[in-house]
């Protein structure tokens, strides 16, 4: 993974960024179709430390742009004035991982982010609709800031 260059004053280091990554609930994921339109949407998402991991439905813009163009690129961010603001943004590949749809077939890949996501939006339920499937997005590059920092 690329080191982040530029902004280090303000950059989160490792455990602040997955401190970060675990407590946010939102981020915004953007991808590029077959004719180079952008296309950024948002999602809920779990963090297990290397890689982050999202569920989107099979039946979607987002779906099909991965399909042709598996780059995508993720901003968290949050704070509400200048000098609050921090985030993360991550740039990699996304791989689709278990069924698709997911029904439920075991797939020990999948237990861990499973058990995250259960835990941190469906208070503890792992719930499979038949509708979205799990993409692991591998970071190839991690740039993050805390403006919070300038201060201090």
């Amino acid at each position: 993974m690329r080191e982040q260059r530029r902004g280090r004053k303000v950059a989160m280091n490792p455990e602040e960024r997955d401190a970060f990554l675990r407590s946010e609930r939102t981020c915004r994921v953007a991808t590029v179709s077959g004719t180079g339109a952008p296309h950024v949407t948002p999602l809920w998402f779990v963090w297990d430390g290397m890689s982050l991991w999202l569920t989107s439905i099979v039946n979607s813009q987002r779906w099909a742009d991965l399909e042709h163009d598996d780059r995508v690129g993720v901003v968290v961010d949050a704070g509400d004035d200048f000098m609050e603001l921090r985030g993360v943004e991550l740039r990699g590949v996304a791989a689709s991982v278990g069924e698709k749809p997911r029904t439920g077939e075991p797939c020990p890949e999948l237990e861990v982010p499973e058990r995250l996501f259960a835990d941190k939006y469906a208070g503890g339920r792992v719930h499979h609709d038949g509708r979205h499937a799990w993409l692991r997005i591998t970071p190839e590059k991690i740039v993050s800031w805390d403006f919070r920092k300038i201060g201090g």
